[in-house]
């Protein structure tokens, strides 16, 4: 027998007031209460001489399983959502601040201030240094850090040149040095940087830090919170 609703049936019932073509530009999806109400319409409009087989009774219940499933599915990531959203919210709270230790290409020298990091060393070396740059490129000092063993390696900087005198404030590029195994290689620099502000991300997107001076990271490059 044929399972298609009788689309009479439904108008003579109340429950339909349109041509199918027209309901459909109007509403095209179903909800849980309008699948129910066409099911038990159709239960009510069939052939006693010919009932609905329980196969086909089964697979209209699944169905509303599936509309139904679909609804608390909806339900729990709006749920979701609004408890990450929540989360960022505390976690700003408590960033704003502080300082935060993140993979950069360079630091603020603050007035009278200094720059602080680490290095993070894959193998130990006899000889491990910190290059500052100006933004001009022109070398400012080199940190002698001496031998050191695999693994963080913190430094700092006071903000003195070569020569002794300090260097005005600004923006200093940070560059490690290492020689392992009798190769020198390049190491980038974890920077310690003032959190000023924060941007809360929506659903799918990270919480970003806006930095002082250094622009905006996401939370997740965080290596440390001081």
């Amino acid at each position: 027998m044929s399972n298609q609703v009788d689309y009479s049936a439904l108008q003579s019932l109340g429950l339909a007031n349109q041509s199918p073509t027209v309901a459909n530009s109007k509403k095209s999806d179903l909800g849980q209460g309008d699948f129910l109400k066409l099911m038990v319409t159709q239960l009510n409009n069939q052939d006693p001489m010919e009932p609905m087989e329980n196969g086909d009774f089964l697979g209209q219940i699944a169905q509303f399983s599936t509309v139904n499933g679909i609804g608390d599915l909806q339900k729990s990531f709006s749920e979701f959502a609004s408890s990450i959203s929540n989360d960022q919210a505390l976690q700003a709270a408590n960033l704003v601040g502080r300082q935060v230790s993140v993979p950069l290409p360079a630091g603020v020298l603050a007035e009278g201030g200094s720059i602080a990091g680490e290095l993070t060393l894959p193998a130990s070396s006899p000889d491990v240094s910190i290059r500052i740059t100006d933004q001009s490129g022109q070398i400012v000092k080199t940190l002698p850090l001496g031998s050191q063993s695999a693994g963080a390696v913190p430094f700092t900087w006071d903000g003195k040149r070569a020569d002794g005198t300090m260097a005005p404030p600004g923006l200093y590029n940070i560059d490690g040095q290492a020689r392992i195994d009798g190769q020198n290689f390049e190491l980038d620099a974890q920077i310690a940087a003032n959190v000023e502000s924060v941007t809360l991300g929506g659903l799918g997107k990270p919480l970003q830090l806006n930095l002082t001076g250094l622009g905006s990271v996401p939370f997740s490059s965080v290596s440390r919170i001081f």
